[in-house]
């Protein structure tokens, strides 16, 4: 019998926007690996699922408004030290439409 999935790697239940394309920077991948015990998934299923981390209740209130008028949504983390942005927008006719972007934050 196999073992039940990770609480961590579950699809949240209804996603409150999409996503579209899912990209993550070399030094975000690289801070990860070198820390072991969060994975880039679970920060995305933490974002599309209204866990917004660690934003002020105006940030918190904007991402709500956000996710109605189709503007940028953000949500930020601290991962081993150091401060994870996830942002999700429109790119506005100048790509694939919709994307998500994940870094840290010196990388912004």
């Amino acid at each position: 019998m196999a073992p039940p999935p990770r609480a961590d790697l579950q699809q949240p239940a209804c996603p409150l926007f999409d996503l579209g394309q899912l990209y993550a920077t070399r030094g975000l991948i690289a801070h990860l690996e070198a820390n072991p015990g969060t994975a880039v998934q679970a920060l995305v299923r933490r974002h599309v699922a209204g866990d917004y981390g660690e934003l002020s209740a105006s940030d918190r209130q904007a991402n709500v408004d956000a996710i109605a008028s189709g503007e940028r949504i953000l949500s930020a983390y601290t991962v081993a030290g150091e401060r994870v942005y996830l942002i999700t927008e429109d790119t506005d006719g100048q790509g694939p439409g919709r994307i998500t972007t994940a870094l840290l934050a010196v990388e912004y």
